[in-house]
């Protein structure tokens, strides 16, 4: 795949605390505000339907809660796959509700499995077990019919190559409104994956997750014991505990590597699709054109940090980090990343 880069670079010396709601809210009206108010517009009487396609922790949420944060929250829903089996599971234990899906079933569900196989299955079902690609499909629509006039944001479908086919009917499967249906494709070079993993810490109070590397609190403190680096939690209602690496985050993607091939994998077949319009975003761009292309501030930000006379110093340069072809790279903030999905949407919507 070679997703073309997109050039947001400006022009000018105006720049932007992309972590601040009010600066991120003048970035995006400096940087693509014509689109939108195109897309705003075009909201009040249409919507669509997204498929998001990335591989594993690729930012498919995060991309969404900016993007409905930009465009308007009230007329937009992100729907994670994910979010949607979790709450089922919890579904089937409440007589009410369980009626309630038991019928919806009967009505819409078509598959291999009876309906008493498929309701024992999401009862006795641990966390690890998947559900069957028709019981998937069945869900999903249930979801969307409860979503009538918003866009649908869908994160986690299709989930493998033969619901990639699927996904080509999916709009009349579930019958949503003649709207459009896009592709919006995610492309983050697993090696930036796997040192987002490794970087990540975790407050065991209040469950806030940072990067050591990536996004550090504003506390940074050194134990002379270990002789490391650690972040101390600053979330507002949490009382500042030591954050700590969750377990199996210091293997990186390996626990994960295969499923993060299958999501390649995927990739790779949506986007040789034809006759379905595509957004094609990318998290990274070579480092010896980046400035072309986006402006400094746009660039994630590495940190490293110096242990002196008791005191922290905490140094910040552009994270460089080598893509899955061996290119150095720096990897792009959510904020330019979405720019260039909100200007890509108003072109394949031809608003």
């Amino acid at each position: 795949m070679d997703f073309p880069i997109s050039k947001i670079k400006m022009g000018n010396d105006k720049k932007f605390n992309l972590s601040d709601p009010k600066e991120r809210e003048e970035y995006f009206k400096l940087k693509c505000g014509p689109e939108i108010e195109k897309l705003r517009e075009y909201l009040k009487t249409n919507t669509f339907i997204a498929y998001l396609l990335g591989k594993k922790n690729s930012g498919k949420g995060t991309y969404s809660k900016m993007f409905s944060e930009v465009i308007g929250g009230d007329m937009i829903e992100h729907l994670s796959v994910g979010d949607m089996v979790r709450s089922i599971d919890e579904e089937v234990q409440d007589p009410e509700k369980k009626k309630e899906l038991v019928e919806f079933l009967e009505k819409h569900y078509r598959g291999f499995y009876s309906l008493d196989e498929i309701i024992k299955s999401l009862e006795d079902r641990d966390t690890k077990s998947l559900l069957p690609d028709e019981v998937i499909l069945v869900l999903v629509k249930r979801e969307i019919s409860k979503r009538q006039g918003k866009v649908i944001l869908l994160d986690g479908f299709p989930r493998n190559l033969d619901q990639v086919g699927f996904s080509l009917f999916f709009r009349d499967l579930v019958e949503y409104r003649d709207d459009p249906d896009v592709f919006v494709l995610i492309d983050v070079p697993m090696n930036i994956i796997n040192e987002r993993i490794k970087w990540r810490r975790i407050c065991p109070k209040c469950n806030t997750s940072r990067s050591l590397k990536l996004l550090p609190t504003s506390k940074i403190e050194y134990d002379e014991t270990t002789k490391e680096f650690y972040l101390i939690c600053d979330e507002p209602n949490c009382d500042g505990g030591r954050m700590i690496m969750k377990e199996g985050d210091e293997k990186g993607i390996e626990p994960i590597k295969e499923r993060l091939l299958m999501d390649e994998e995927i990739l790779k077949r949506a986007y040789s699709l034809y006759g379905v319009p595509k957004v094609l975003l990318r998290n990274a761009i070579p480092a010896d054109v980046a400035q072309e292309y986006v402006d400094d501030y746009e660039m994630t930000p590495g940190y490293s940090f110096k242990y002196a006379d008791g005191k922290v110093e905490t140094i910040e340069e552009p994270w460089i980090v080598a893509d899955d072809e061996g290119v150095q790279c720096v990897s792009l903030q959510a904020a330019p990343v979405v720019v260039s999905m909100i200007k890509q949407l108003v072109e394949v919507l031809k608003i």
